[in-house]
């Protein structure tokens, strides 16, 4: 178990960071989303300002100049409002898509997107007036105090700058004549609130790296902790080299197994042992069915004694079937008439023991094996 105390000196894993993200726990600044949603409103502003002004200047004109007609009859306003609707679909709809798409980018910038039904869940430790305190008086709310003033502080400077540079563009309103007024103050209400949004942007900028590198110090760890992930994740060294201890040992037992069902055993003649099998009537070429060196070799020659299945040195061969071919698989092709030379020896010294025939000419010493495949 890892030890609490140990310094967490390390960056945290790709784990930690995914399980982190599972519970809700990634590099969020509520600053970057709160800047992207109040830009987007002044982008939309500049791009559908003009349309929204046109239509509400619209509906005021109608609506202040119902005749008698009007007034008395009873279905003339929601005639009246039906239409201001729809004058306001357009813009209203344009300025609320751009938002909602500034919100999304905003806050997935930063962490990406992410949904956990833990954070979501409710949390007995949120609920906890001492944790509350800690939240109150810790580091973080020092710093999100500051933020404030600083937000305060650029927020006021940038607003007394763009009233000052557009004061008698404002004050000149007062002089023109609709509808080019109700442009106009539009026109300037969207860059003095992009001027202000702006601002924003600049606590951002600030805040967004320091989220980050606060969020990744909150998962730092400990090389204890580091050591233990790697064990719970890929198992005790020692587990699993027990295991592996265990496969091999029954894999060796299932292949001893098949060496006395094999039709002979090619040597080195010490250091390798091969056991081949052919079965014309259900393989296409020999079949590997054992293989071994040094200790193992020994004991398949051991078991071939045991069950009377001949044993053929041939050193060069026996290498390059090791080698060149796995367990359970056909030899090469480029081998098969090396393996027939052999097979043919023992066939027809099977026979001669048998008294049917007489004894076969002793194996060529070189079989014919490609250099590419002697080793």
């Amino acid at each position: 178990m890892a030890d609490e105390s140990a310094e967490k000196t390390e960056q945290p894993t790709p784990k930690k960071l995914q399980d982190a993200a599972e519970k809700g726990q990634i590099a969020r600044s509520k600053d970057m989303g709160t800047a992207f949603v109040l830009i987007g409103s002044a982008a939309a502003l500049l791009v559908f300002g003009k349309m929204l002004a046109m239509a509400m200047l619209d509906i005021c004109q109608r609506m202040l100049r119902l005749d008698h007609k009007d007034i008395f009859e009873t279905n003339s306003m929601f005639t009246a409002w039906g239409t201001a609707g729809e004058r306001l679909v357009a813009p209203l709809s344009g300025i609320f898509l751009i938002i909602l798409i500034a919100a999304f980018v905003g806050n997935c910038l930063l962490g990406g997107f992410n949904f956990s039904w833990q954070a979501a869940g409710p949390k007995a430790s949120k609920m906890n007036p001492l944790n509350g305190f800690k939240r109150m008086f810790g580091l973080q709310a020092l710093v999100e105090l500051l933020k404030s003033i600083l937000k305060v502080i650029v927020v006021v400077g940038i607003a007394y700058l763009l009233l000052k540079l557009f004061f008698f563009d404002i004050m000149a309103l007062s002089l023109m004549s609709e509808p080019n007024n109700i442009e106009s103050a539009m026109y300037f209400l969207a860059w003095l609130f992009l001027g202000l949004c702006a601002s924003v942007s600049v606590i951002a900028i600030v805040d967004a790296p320091y989220q980050k590198w606060h969020h990744i110090k909150q998962l730092k760890m400990s090389l204890q902790e580091i050591k233990d992930e790697y064990k719970n994740a890929e198992g005790d060294p020692q587990i699993k080299a027990r295991i592996r201890r265990t496969q091999m040992q029954m894999s060796m037992k299932r292949m001893m197994q098949e060496v006395p069902k094999a039709d002979v055993i090619v040597t080195n003649p010490t250091h390798y042992a091969v056991a081949l099998k052919y079965d014309q009537g259900k393989f296409r070429a020999p079949v590997v069915v054992a293989k071994g060196v040094d200790e193992v070799a020994l004991h398949i020659r051991k078991i071939a004694k045991e069950h009377k299945v001949p044993v053929i040195e041939s050193p060069a061969l026996a290498r390059s079937i090791f080698h060149t071919t796995e367990l359970d698989h056909p030899i090469p092709e480029q081998l098969f008439a090396a393996v027939a030379q052999v097979l043919a020896y023992v066939y027809q010294l099977n026979m001669y023991k048998k008294g049917k025939g007489s004894r076969p000419k002793t194996l060529a010493k070189e079989l014919p094996i490609p250099e590419d495949l002697r080793h």
